[in-house]
């Protein structure tokens, strides 16, 4: 069952879970898709399948905050400001280490290897680019919040792994991960201009409380 964090008649604002897929794939496991879609027809009792458009996605093991349209003009305008980098989204990340700075900008070019799913820094790739800046370093982890400025597939995770911070609990990118651990990778804010008011809405949700996230309370 999800919690709309907020909806009117052209989005819905909820928290993704963790291990949650996004969209249906071959596991054939419960997708937030279909989640929200059997919670709007039960909600509106409607007969049909409602209308539902996917404009981001987050990763399966990532959990956080997530826009939703409810009609298709709201989906192209969403996507729309996606692609002209009006849509904002801020992470939270734990990576490993202490990093050199405080504050900066890590820009890289990353290439998607479909048949294995893993993303690596090659000179024939997609300009990917983001701004951190530390929170808080305890017990040789550092809290990191995170401006995705472009957002390419699993991008924070490569970045930081190719500079020796991987994020805790990352199964694929991390060496050192151990089985069982959970990425400490959130979906903390999202702002963007409503579809059809124009209006500027931010929402932002808490952090995790479960280990690694309280190390930092």
């Amino acid at each position: 069952m999800i919690n709309p964090i907020y909806e009117d008649n052209h989005i819905i604002v909820v928290e993704k879970p963790i291990n949650v897929l996004v969209q249906a794939d071959k596991t054939n496991d419960l997708d937030l898709l279909t989640i929200i879609k059997n919670y709007l027809k039960t909600k509106y009792n409607k007969p049909g399948d409602a209308y539902l458009g996917l404009v981001h996605r987050l990763d399966r093991p990532v959990g956080g905050i997530m826009v939703f349209a409810k009609t298709s003009k709201a989906a192209s305008r969403l996507s729309e400001q996606i692609r002209n980098n009006e849509l904002d989204k801020i992470y939270y990340a734990i990576v490993c280490g202490k990093l050199e700075k405080n504050k900066g900008i890590l820009e890289d070019k990353l290439k998607k290897d479909i048949k294995t799913n893993i993303v690596s820094i090659s000179e024939d790739g997609k300009i990917s680019k983001l701004e951190y800046e530390v929170v808080d370093y305890k017990e040789g982890y550092s809290l990191i919040k995170i401006h995705l400025i472009t957002g390419r597939s699993h991008q924070i995770r490569v970045q930081f792994a190719s500079r020796n911070h991987p994020l805790f609990g990352d199964a694929k990118y991390n060496k050192n991960h151990k089985n069982k651990e959970q990425i400490a990778l959130f979906a903390k804010e999202i702002s963007f201009y409503h579809p059809i008011k124009k209006e500027k809405l931010t929402f932002s949700i808490d952090l995790p409380t479960h280990y690694p996230w309280n190390i930092f309370k």
